[in-house]
């Protein structure tokens, strides 16, 4: 019995210290992230005849607080992402996004993340930190309904016709050839 509350208290312990430190999200995020590595989630394709009009009548904040209209993004294929850096499985994501955005950034492809922590500098502080490179953004006026979710991440594929032509909840494997296709198809 007293072997068994020890090893107990060791793992008590050691996730104590995780919560404590902050740690436990980072943890959790990489742990996901190995589950990416199989490639066994990925992004679908919406067929044409259920693809929804993109909305472009919302305000962003970049990271340098400047505001600027989404609409600045129109006639790109648009990466949209919504993500905080205390949700798991956004962490788990954000190294596979990071390697997709470095062999798009050429190409005719916008790469909107949308932090949804309160606090915007904690995102920017996250970003340095992890040495990424790809542009951030803060809401800040209203979400149209068309990119409601109720849950983190979300990824939107935006066409350059305006047309939602991918949308996924939950963390995905992003960087294969097949969605680096569909963006640069933008359809």
């Amino acid at each position: 019995m007293k072997k068994l509350l020890k090893e107990w208290g060791i793992i008590l312990g050691i996730i104590g210290a995780l919560y404590f430190t902050g740690l436990h999200t980072e943890v959790a995020g990489f742990l996901q992230q190995i589950i990416l590595t199989t490639g066994l989630l990925r992004p679908e394709h919406i067929e044409e005849n259920e693809q929804a009009d993109a909305a472009y009548h919302f305000q962003l904040l970049n990271e340098q607080n400047e505001s600027l209209p989404f609409t600045q993004f129109k006639g790109k294929t648009i990466f949209l992402n919504f993500w905080a850096t205390w949700c798991p499985p956004c962490l788990a994501e954000m190294p596979d996004i990071h390697d997709l955005y470095l062999k798009m950034q050429n190409e005719n492809v916008a790469f909107v993340l949308i932090s949804q922590d309160k606090n915007f500098d904690k995102a920017k502080n996250f970003m340095e930190r992890k040495g990424y490179t790809f542009p951030i953004y803060q809401l800040v006026s209203p979400l149209p309904q068309v990119f409601a979710s109720s849950s983190i991440p979300t990824t939107f594929v935006i066409s350059p016709k305006g047309k939602i032509i991918a949308k996924r909840v939950g963390m995905v494997k992003y960087d294969t050839e097949s969605f680096r296709e569909l963006l640069l198809r933008g359809e």
